[in-house]
């Protein structure tokens, strides 16, 4: 098994990669044709990044079956052209949960206090205490979250020791106006945050942009939520609002969130950018940091030591069940509906050819098996087959499997749903 890592990666991710018993070939930096042409050269089975894109050309290139992102989000990862190749695609989610957590309240107090701008002058060597000891404080106000994932939740754990009011959108409560129940809060692990603070769930984003003293943002990226955040959602931002973003730049309509600062006066903390650059460092301009009170980071939300070896470790983990037992934890591509409609579930001897001749008489039929499994007993003398097809097995092809082989012993059918 040969393993190619083509970003930058922790030592104690490459230490556990290599005790794999697999051949871990280190090369970060490589991008676009660089890593097609190291794909093609080195013949991976398993392919390791981080920021780095992964396109149907580098898919092409070599014999992958398993490409890792070490980190959350795979926005970055050809999914649909890795699944129709039968590759798979994992991810690490919520390994950097706690780190873009600090990062976004981090943001907020320095919003409040302005602490960029107090560093600024005090290194420019001037010192104004009245115009910085005018601040809002955070405590008592209400902190608006878009999206119950697991940052949201560490926000929200956070934001509970600041003493701040929530009000919160998720796409599992899209439409309901309500308290969360303890049991939807004992699901999220912040039944301690409810218990002593209820949290108010709001039936859609705009809603909860209108409760808001703060609003942060915490979807992730895909068709449906490209510029999710929207005119019509800051709208509804009350003048000198918060707005946090440290999920991805693309979720909000960039032109929209400059209008409504300028005309609500928002202060603006932000990870992330709709463009930012491709590589680690270069030339980088937003209009948004032009405007005053718009702090800006490097997008480092899950930038931090801890973060790291979480991730990294989490990454040995799944490369671990490949390897050993062809079963990938976190895999992304898998499909959440087969197109199954039926299960027969074989029971047989454990001899060799007994499932070729049920597959041969499947195929004979015209039917796709979906998905299967074969279990063996105690002893290896017995086994039982489940088997999900497309269709219907008339009654000539389960005669035909039970009637071929002596090793059958017996048959059932079953409709799925049904």
């Amino acid at each position: 098994m040969r393993i190619l890592v083509a970003d930058k990666f922790e030592a104690s991710g490459l230490a556990g990669l290599r005790a794999i018993d697999a051949e871990v070939l280190s090369e970060p930096g490589l991008e676009a044709g660089s890593l097609v042409e190291a794909i093609a050269r080195e013949r991976p089975e398993v392919l390791v990044v981080r920021s780095t894109r992964v396109t149907a050309e580098m898919l092409d290139a070599g014999p992958l079956a398993l490409v890792v992102r070490a980190g959350a989000g795979v926005n970055t990862i050809d999914v649909r052209a890795a699944s129709e190749r039968g590759i798979h695609v994992a991810n690490c989610p919520g390994k950097n949960a706690i780190a873009v957590a600090e990062l976004t309240m981090g943001l907020l107090l320095a919003l409040d206090r302005r602490i960029p701008d107090n560093v600024a002058d005090l290194r420019a060597g001037r010192w104004d205490k009245k115009e910085y000891s005018r601040a809002a404080g955070v405590h008592g106000r209400t902190l608006g979250v878009l999206g119950l994932g697991s940052i949201g939740c560490e926000v929200i754990r956070r934001a509970h020791a600041f003493g701040l009011r929530i009000v919160a959108w998720s796409r599992r409560f899209a439409g309901e106006e309500r308290w969360m129940t303890l049991a939807e809060a004992r699901q999220l692990d912040l039944e301690a945050v409810h218990q002593q603070a209820p949290i108010r769930l709001a039936p859609t984003p705009a809603d909860v942009a209108g409760a808001a003293d703060a609003l942060t943002v915490h979807v992730a990226l895909g068709p449906e939520t490209r510029g999710f955040v929207d005119g019509s959602v800051l709208a509804r931002l009350k003048p000198g609002a918060y707005f946090l973003n440290t999920s991805r730049g693309e979720v909000v309509d960039a032109a929209a969130l400059e209008r409504a600062t300028r005309d609500k006066s928002l202060r603006l903390g932000l990870d992330v950018f709709a463009a930012e650059p491709a590589g680690a460092s270069g030339e980088f301009r937003d209009p948004l940091l032009a405007l005053p009170l718009v702090y800006g980071t490097h997008h480092i939300g899950a930038s931090t030591e801890q973060a790291q070896e979480a991730i990294a470790a989490e990454t040995v983990r799944i490369v671990r069940s490949f390897v050993e037992n062809g079963r990938v934890p976190n895999c992304v591509n898998f499909a959440r509906r087969t197109p199954a409609t039926h299960r027969l579930v074989v029971r047989h001897r454990d001899r060799p050819g007994v499932l070729a001749h049920v597959f041969e008489r499947l195929r004979v039929a015209g039917l796709n098996v979906q998905e299967t499994e074969n279990v063996v007993f105690e002893g290896a003398q017995a086994a039982i087959a489940r088997i999900h097809l497309d269709g219907e097995p008339d009654e000539s092809t389960l005669g035909a499997i039970r009637d071929g082989s002596d090793d059958i012993l017996d048959l059932r059918l079953s409709k799925l749903g049904g």
